[in-house]
């Protein structure tokens, strides 16, 4: 008899290379950079870096630190790999080995800068245009010598609002970036979009559009269908199939009571595996039988390990069937919904998590 109990999660690379292609043609002449940070987003940087160098021509990569920049390295050898994070005594080693590119945020990095700085390579500055996170405020760069300013290779700065197509902000700091570049930096490559940016229009590509989500299949233009071909699919094994009787209760705090007599199945994934808690007794999962998908409600509170859901209306099910908690119609957006998050934050956790029997898909 055989039998599973680990969740699977699969990643379809043949989709992912067709996202970028088609990010790759939306931005017309701009440099598609592909931002791996967090281990690609928990989908496996050197895979998905490696994929895109080899398959697609990707010869720009962004991450968030160091050390993720040298473990793709590798992987991207002729590529350039910015670091969005910067650069401080903890990573130069990362940045010496790996010849990184830091976005320096500061004049407190841009001091370490011009203490060790790296032969070959020239920092890219972060520029505060709206968002108020990272980089260098309008007066910051007022005080930059000249010798300062010719330190830079490219301008970058991000959007805080480019989900929301006729947002404020986005003008706001579109004009912002122009005014600032024109000051200071007026010969400088430049880079503003990031995925919901890219879909903004001509104005907002620069030179460099830098793709993180949208490449993974989540949907960063909500405003319009989503133009992403899904990479990611979850799935896990049902452990236990049984009878709720009327009355009973479900699960830790018992937040769940049975009206009437329900079928139940147990399924091998829950928090531990990076499912959000708050999906209990409010998300769904899915079955395939006999090419008629099923919908089971979660019932109960979500389990570290597992996830308890009434199949009273999904047929012929057994144990060591597949329930589906993501896929191409449940997915990652609509997770993120119901779960109260963004689909980002969903696959980051996810991804990441050791305890998927992970499966790449070419």
């Amino acid at each position: 008899m055989s039998i599973l109990t680990r969740p699977i999660l699969e990643i379809n690379l043949i989709n992912l290379e067709k996202n970028y292609r088609f990010l790759q043609n939306l931005a017309k002449g701009a440099d598609a950079a592909a931002v791996v940070k967090d281990d690609a987003y928990g989908l496996g940087a050197e895979m998905i870096a490696e994929t895109l160098y080899q398959n697609a021509g990707c010869r720009t990569f962004f991450v968030a630190h160091g050390i993720e920049g040298e473990k793709i390295r590798p992987y991207v050898p002729n590529a350039k790999i910015y670091v969005l994070q910067g650069i401080g005594e903890d990573s130069l080693a990362s940045f010496e080995q790996a010849k990184l590119t830091p976005v320096i945020a500061g004049k407190e990095q841009l001091a370490f800068w011009k203490e060790h700085k790296i032969n070959g390579i020239k920092p890219a500055i972060q520029i505060e245009t709206g968002l108020n996170r990272l980089g260098f405020r309008e007066q910051e760069l007022a005080e930059l010598t000249d010798e300062e300013r010719n330190l830079f290779s490219m301008a970058l700065s991000h959007l805080a609002c480019a989900d929301e197509q006729g947002h404020f902000m986005n003008e706001h700091q579109l004009q912002n970036f122009n005014r600032l570049r024109e000051i200071y930096f007026p010969k400088l490559p430049a880079s503003l979009s990031a995925s919901d940016g890219t879909f903004l229009g001509a104005n907002y590509r620069f030179d460099i559009v830098r793709l993180g989500a949208a490449m993974y299949g989540i949907n960063t233009a909500p405003y319009r269908e989503n133009q992403m071909l899904p990479v990611v699919s979850v799935k896990a094994p049902v452990l236990e199939i049984s009878t709720l009787n009327r009355g009973d209760f479900v699960g830790y705090s018992a937040t769940y009571r049975a009206a009437d007599e329900r079928k139940i199945a147990i399924v091998s994934i829950g928090y531990g595996d990076g499912i959000p808690r708050s999906l209990s007794n409010v998300g769904k999962l899915f079955f395939y039988n006999g090419g008629k998908t099923s919908e089971a409600r979660i019932i109960g509170r979500i389990s570290m390990d597992n996830i308890i859901c009434d199949v009273s209306e999904v047929e012929n099910l057994h144990v060591g069937d597949m329930a589906f908690v993501i896929n191409e119609f449940y997915t990652l957006d609509d997770i993120g919904r119901d779960a109260g998050t963004i689909g980002y934050e969903v696959l980051s956790r996810i991804g990441k998590n050791q305890r998927f029997e992970r499966r790449y898909l070419k």
